[in-house]
């Protein structure tokens, strides 16, 4: 089946009846896990290389800027992702859903976006000034946010490359060339930075990072041959717009509420504790980028067309398997940087973060959530269902700012951590229960997170017991005793070993793990 973000049907809100199927999870055939895994190795390797740099270099930045001024980086940061919503107007996840099914329309697509999105970009710009106005922030915030806003076209420009490639699973290529754009931005922001270009050259270096990052992107699309079909085929972009705004209001209010924190207590208590706020964010959201984000890029093409060929047994597969991986991985990260987060902040950030470790301890949390929280959002847009997505993330912003200003002046910057977690629980709780999965569904994943909430509990006495000798002795004891629970426990069950070993023979370099890895598959 086809889904209604395309010329022959733009309504935009009507969810596809589910295709009738009998059929039960099975593992992935030998072909699809090969191209999935090769996607999500050609991913996670760009992330490792490029956000792994830019993760090292915002810590770094944290040094160089001191709280004040990392406050008003992280103030800036925040309102231009929140800003990126309006550009790309939801337009992205369509793209790639569609071309993935209809590749002759890429040209198409590519000429709407192109038109669409530079007047949104235009429009976006004009959005975030007012904003900075209406926070009250002063005069040279907001002479910085003027210059720093260029960056929602340019952005966009590459973007919009970036999901054609993804549709097309050609997704080394976007790996190589992210890594390269972080290189450049690292390598141009740091010279200008040494030379005591201070914020203004740190954006200007930005925005020549972006054109270059457009500039091959551009180029790699017409050596594909693909290139924009004008004049625009309005069907399409209409239908771009009308599906992609539910997307977009999603994205906008999943967005406010994930960076609402930083913009509001900027306003209540100043850039200073805002640049407390932003190193613990810091930290959070680089995992959630490596752990999360990469796989979830790689996979949701697969899960598309799983969907949409009537597979929902082996749907609602994809959607347990990579929710519980994503746990367990989240877990003792959020286990061990609570526990550790006093000599951690002073480690990292240096002696002037002294109230960063109370932000952490609680905003880490959040990490666990999300990562969950990120599979069945995708899996709703998937089946296309952004406007329930749509009331459930307002809600989740409603929440987060209503606590913000509560909690802000009587806890200080730990009460904006605090109303992050709760309203992103809450939001998991409400997108889980959005799905009518069957009750042997729900037996098994009951199964598998006691065991797992019972380990965690373990590790945290472990980590408890020992970090008052060294933190690294913790972690040293910590976290083999929580691997070989997980494996004698049985909370990875025999399916996921058999999904983990067909992607581990798929990747490069699976013959040499199958010399020592032996398995029999059903």
């Amino acid at each position: 089946m086809e889904f209604d973000a395309t010329i022959d049907n733009p309504t935009p809100n009507a969810a596809p009846e589910k295709p009738e199927t009998t059929e039960t999870p099975g593992i992935f055939s030998s072909d699809t896990a090969k191209r999935a895994a090769r996607n999500a190795t050609a991913l996670a390797a760009s992330n490792l290389a490029a956000k792994g740099l830019l993760f090292l270099w915002q810590l770094l930045l944290a040094r160089l800027l001191g709280t004040e001024g990392y406050g008003t980086y992280g103030t800036i940061g925040a309102l231009l992702a929140v800003g990126a919503s309006i550009p790309e107007f939801g337009m992205g996840l369509i793209v790639i859903r569609d071309i993935a099914n209809r590749p002759k329309d890429a040209g198409h697509y590519l000429a709407s976006t192109l038109t669409l999105q530079t007047v949104f970009s235009v429009i976006g710009y004009g959005v975030l000034m007012i904003a900075a106005l209406l926070l009250g922030y002063d005069s040279g915030l907001r002479a910085l946010l003027a210059l720093a806003a260029v960056n929602l076209l340019v952005d966009s420009l590459g973007n919009m490359c970036h999901n054609q490639l993804l549709a097309m699973e050609r997704m080394v290529i976007p790996a190589i060339i992210a890594a390269g754009h972080i290189v450049a931005l690292v390598t141009l922001a740091g010279i200008i930075l040494a030379a005591g270009g201070g914020l203004w050259g740190l954006y200007i270096a930005t925005t020549i990072a972006g054109l270059l990052r457009a500039g091959v992107y551009w180029a790699v699309l017409l050596r594909f041959n693909i290139r924009p079909s004008f004049p625009v085929n309005w069907e399409i972009a209409r239908a771009l717009v009308i599906n992609g705004a539910p997307i977009a209001a999603t994205s906008f209010l999943s967005l406010a509420y994930m960076h609402s924190d930083k913009l509001i207590t900027t306003a209540l208590i100043g850039e200073e504790s805002t640049g407390q706020l932003m190193a613990g964010f810091v930290i959070v959201f680089g995992v959630v980028e490596l752990l999360s984000v990469t796989v979830m890029v790689a996979v949701f093409p697969l899960m598309s067309r799983t969907y949409g060929s009537g597979e929902l047994a082996m749907f609602d597969f994809m959607i347990e398997k990579l929710s519980f991986f994503n746990l367990i991985l989240s877990l003792p990260l959020a286990v061990y940087t609570s526990l550790l987060a006093v000599p951690l902040s002073t480690w990292i950030f240096g002696p002037d973060y002294t109230r960063t470790a109370d932000v952490l301890q609680v905003l880490i949390w959040y990490t666990v959530v999300t990562m969950v929280s990120n599979v069945f959002s995708k899996a709703m847009l998937i089946q296309n269902r952004q406007t329930r997505l749509l009331l459930i993330r307002s809600g989740g912003l409603v929440i987060n700012i209503m606590l913000n200003i509560i909690l802000l002046p009587i806890v200080g910057i730990p009460g904006a951590a605090i109303a992050t977690l709760i309203a992103e629980s809450v939001i998991l709780v409400l997108i889980v229960r959005s799905f009518a999965f069957p009750a042997e569904w729900w037996a098994r994943v009951t199964g598998h997170l006691w065991r797992l909430a019972l380990i965690s509990v373990i590790l945290a006495g472990i980590v408890f017991a020992l970090r008052e000798i060294h933190p690294l002795v913790a972690a040293l004891i910590g976290v083999p005793m929580y691997g070989a629970l997980v494996i004698v426990s049985g909370t990875i069950a025999k399916d996921d070993w058999d999904l983990i070993y067909r992607l581990a023979m798929a990747i490069p370099g699976g013959h040499v793990i199958g010399r020592y890895w032996k398995r029999e598959l059903t």
